[in-house]
């Protein structure tokens, strides 16, 4: 499968635009999943931690592969303390607490390696070149990965992180409300798997959210689309995630989510929404990658995101009651019109 183009294809400095990709699985540990990853992209293997490797050196950058869980890696603010006094004892003393910390983090990963997944966090990559990248879900799947239908405890995803071709606030709010529009449709497509849906990891937006954003009036500037942002999403767990862009924006923004480690500053934005679906031989993020465009087709045509975006505003702040009446005529054509 080829990767369809986007409506703009370079970003905010003019440059090709790249697409960040994550993706989590069981049945495959951090040193196996390394090791394949070279096969595929070349580089070499650097160890971080014992559950935390690097495939560095790849035409694409530096892969980052772990068990997702912080508790089975050294906590990098133990590691960055240094001896309360400059005595040998203190430094000996020092030194006993720093090995300890790490042997009870890796002791942590080894219990639990097979109970949480496995991440590969891959470097950007070029929108044009996802196609070559899923080679990569092929030989996981091959190599015995599984992904979320493998179980009903696997609430695994795969994340998208496509680079914003402009900073400007009307253009992120136009994608924000394609999204917004779109989210449903989307939800249908991917058939977000039940644990999924359960887990908060990829919660939808508030309805009350949608309507502000959706409203013609609505023209805020970038302090106010944050200030928004957060009153209505005081939570990272969105299936579109936008505090890494705002924290890259804005870095200085006084909001506690934007001091937070696990938010990664970045220009683009963290769509959480796919499954992993690596049962699928024909998955793989250049799938996901062509339904995220049609997010991005619908914000480049203005007046069709316009026009939907007051349909969906007025249709719903009707009465429940005139709602219902919609959706029965609704049912009532599709049925005149099913075999």
């Amino acid at each position: 499968m080829l990767p369809q183009s986007p409506p703009e294809t370079l970003n905010f400095q003019g440059e090709p635009r790249h697409v960040g990709v994550e993706i989590e699985f069981a049945g495959l540990p951090p040193q196996a999943t390394s090791e394949l990853v070279r096969e595929l992209f070349g580089g070499d293997i650097e160890l971080i931690s014992p559950h935390r490797q690097k495939v560095v050196n790849t035409r694409w950058g530096s892969f980052v592969i772990e068990l997702d869980t912080q508790y089975a890696h050294p906590d990098s603010k133990v590691l960055e303390e240094v001896p309360r006094k400059d005595t040998e004892w203190e430094r000996q003393r020092h030194r006993m607490r720093l090995d300890f910390h790490s042997k009870t983090r890796e002791l942590i990963g080894d219990v639990v390696t097979g109970l949480v997944p496995t991440e590969i966090v891959c470097p950007p990559v070029p929108w044009d070149e996802l196609g070559e990248l899923d080679a990569l879900f092929a030989a996981l799947h091959a190599h015995g990965a599984k992904g979320t239908d493998a179980s009903l405890l696997y609430g695994f995803g795969l994340h998208l992180n496509p680079e914003v071709s402009s900073l400007e606030v009307p253009h992120l709010l136009d994608q924000l409300r394609a999204y917004l529009l779109l989210a449903e449709w989307l939800r249908q497509e991917i058939d977000v798997d039940i644990t999924r849906e359960v887990l908060p990891h990829a919660n939808p937006f508030p309805k009350d959210y949608a309507l502000k954003v959706l409203d013609p009036d609505y023209a805020p500037n970038l302090d106010r689309l944050i200030a928004d942002y957060i009153e209505y999403n005081p939570t990272r767990n969105r299936e579109l995630d936008l505090y890494p862009l705002f924290a890259y924006l804005r870095p200085d923004y006084p909001h506690e989510l934007f001091s937070d480690r696990l938010v990664k500053a970045r220009p683009t934005f963290h769509y959480r929404l796919p499954n992993a679906q690596l049962s699928q031989p024909d998955w793989g993020a250049t799938v996901e990658w062509n339904r995220w465009v049609e997010v991005e087709r619908l914000a480049a045509d203005q007046e069709q995101l316009h026009q939907r975006a007051r349909r969906y505003v007025r249709y719903h702040t009707l009465s429940p009651l005139t709602r219902l009446f919609y959706r029965v005529r609704e049912w009532i054509r599709e049925s005149r019109v099913s075999p």
